[in-house]
């Protein structure tokens, strides 16, 4: 069935006059997706969401601020320019799928499911990739030891390719539960042999590469004295990672110096997997994929490549000069952007130690930290309160408060509709004095009246949630910002004779900021399966009931079983209605 409504203002940032306008469009509600919620069943009838590009307040070039964002290749932060006006191609390096994904595997998705949103959300279009490793990642970086995915194949008797295709599919399950929107293009290293052969062959050609026993290794040394900078983006010395001696070079006796990195690796009849090359029959380095997908989806030069900090070196350190060394000359990303890592209790996550989260125990409370269950929205939460280039601690407490927030949030959601209604309502009970054209005057056109003290405060408050995303995506902050709004709006709604003194057009825009910000750009949203939001309100009819009729016994037992399910009855002027437990 069609639906046609009007949707909801634009918004527009006080300060910079965008002009407020209605637009009108037909929306075909979607079929509920399993384990997912519908979002058609809510517990009141809201307006439509606009899209990103209808609720963009920064939709003047002109007077749009600066995104800044902190580039790893030169150790500052600088103003974000694509290479192309008005489109960003962003590559993000995604899983070697040979086990399932764990706490620390979700922060970059996460991390950069935000940028991609609020690129898009101010005006961009973005060409997103995020590459599947089903090949080629050994044990060690130092191109030692077995494929983690045929050693993964081999314990489990297995094929590879059923080992790649199971973590793959449950990678994307997992990640996609955390609300991270699916990649443009989401390409595998074995669906493009072709391609990293083709670059290898461009490498050896200009000199960068040799051959030994079937293998090819890049050449630092060579690369280094044609003028390249092995080690530009992490800050090693090459001098020390060349200096090679027989201890440094066991198990890879066939390089030249330990610097050296495999493009290709020779594999024997008994490797479960291989292709044939011009070198013999072998497998692609680790490093390789991702120059050779970057730049067939993205070009030899594109905006921006992010990942764990852990990739820095020497994944990402060895792509830039597999660019260098390329027919093209070019490095590749113009951008490098890390997440930083997570720890648990303080100390590093990882399999060896043996304290890594899995997402799906994580979820279920089967996890490490107590066996309390966590939803994948207080995750996200909690991923999104730490700035994504400082250490985020896991903890059980800490994941107590990502809860507390993230419901604090959706209660904010919950009343915004209310709030709109309250101020249209008093406003055309009372109207203000006219002022002229409000929503088109910048803050220092405007007249600091008394009238126009409230209006002004409230969309100071609205504009300073866009601040800590324009320096360097700190979610952090903006979260802070979105909360320090939040008490604002929940005063108006409180004290009815001062919501009555703010223009409804500025109490509009302040809603839809917070709503916008939660949900299109921070990408928080409810978690009520149909089921549950059928209930709570069949709930709430059977309160009410029982209220008119004084059966406290009934009540008791409602409100005990609303807080079971983490939610409280709140009693207001206009009626019962349920809120999350903070």
């Amino acid at each position: 069935m069609l639906t046609y409504y009007q949707a909801p203002p634009l918004l527009w940032r006080g300060g910079w006059g965008v002009r407020i306008h209605r637009t009108h469009r037909l929306v075909v509600p979607a079929p509920a997706v399993r384990g997912e919620p519908d979002q058609r069943t809510a517990r009141t009838i809201r307006p439509a969401r606009p899209t990103f590009a209808a609720v963009n307040p920064l939709s003047a070039p002109a007077r749009q601020p600066p995104l800044v964002l902190y580039n790893t290749l030169t150790r500052q932060k600088a103003v974000f320019e694509p290479l192309v006006a008005g489109t960003v191609g962003i590559y993000l390096c995604g899983p070697t799928v040979y086990n399932e994904p764990h706490l620390g595997n979700a922060r970059g998705p996460v991390v950069f499911d935000v940028l991609r949103r609020y690129l898009t959300f101010r005006g961009l279009t973005v060409r997103f990739v995020r590459n599947i490793t089903d090949v080629g990642h050994l044990e060690s970086d130092a191109d030692e030891g077995d494929d983690k995915i045929a050693r993964e194949a081999r314990l489990k008797k297995l094929e590879p390719m059923q080992v790649a295709l199971r973590y793959t599919r449950r990678y994307q399950e997992l990640i996609g539960r955390l609300n991270v929107l699916p990649p443009d293009i989401e390409p595998q290293a074995t669906g493009h042999i072709t391609e990293q052969i083709a670059l290898v062959e461009e490498i050896i050609a200009n000199g960068f590469a040799y051959v030994v026993n079937g293998s090819v290794y890049f050449d630092v040394a060579a690369y280094q004295a044609a003028g390249g900078n092995y080690g530009k983006l992490s800050g090693r010395v090459v001098e020390e990672l060349l200096s090679a001696t027989r201890d440094n070079l066991e198990g890879t006796e066939e390089k030249r110096a330990p610097a050296d990195f495999a493009l290709w690796k020779n594999a024997g009849p008994t490797h479960l997997m291989r292709w044939p090359s011009p070198w013999g029959w072998g497998f692609p380095g680790w490093h390789l994929e991702c120059s050779a997908m970057s730049r067939k989806y993205l070009g030899d030069e594109f905006d921006i490549h992010g990942g764990g900090l852990d990739l820095m070196f020497p994944h990402h350190e060895c792509e830039i000069a597999q660019g260098g060394a390329s027919a093209s000359r070019k490095d590749g990303p113009r951008w490098w952007l890390h997440n930083n890592m997570i720890t648990v209790n303080g100390t590093k996550m990882g399999k060896s130690l043996g304290n890594f989260i899995l997402l799906s125990e994580l979820y279920d409370g089967a996890d490490a930290l107590g066996g309390e269950a966590f939803t994948p929205m207080t995750a996200r939460f909690f991923l999104l309160q730490t700035h994504y280039r400082s250490p985020a601690d896991v903890t059980a407490d800490a994941l107590v408060a990502a809860r507390k927030g993230y419901h604090k949030l959706m209660n904010g959601l919950l009343t915004l509709e209310e709030l709109q209604a309250a101020s249209a309502r008093l406003q055309a009970e009372s109207p203000q004095p006219a002022t002229g054209n409000e929503h088109l005057e910048t803050r220092n056109q405007k007249q600091e009246t008394r009238n126009e003290q409230p209006e002004t405060a409230l969309r100071t408050l609205a504009d300073a949630c866009f601040d800590g995303l324009d320096d360097d995506l700190n979610t952090a902050r903006t979260i802070a910002s979105l909360f320090d709004l939040l008490r604002r709006l929940n005063a108006l709604a409180a004290r009815p004779a001062e919501l009555a003194t703010v223009p409804a057009a500025a109490v509009r825009y302040a809603t839809d900021v917070f709503r916008t910000l939660v949900t299109d750009v921070l990408g928080l949203r409810e978690e009520a399966p149909d089921a549950l939001g059928a209930w709570r309100e069949l709930g709430l009819d059977f309160y009410r009931k029982a209220k008119v009729a004084k059966d406290y016994p009934t009540v008791d037992a409602l409100r005990a079983e609303f807080k079971r399910q983490g939610l409280l009855i709140n009693d207001t002027k206009t009626g019962a209605r349920w809120v999350y437990d903070e």
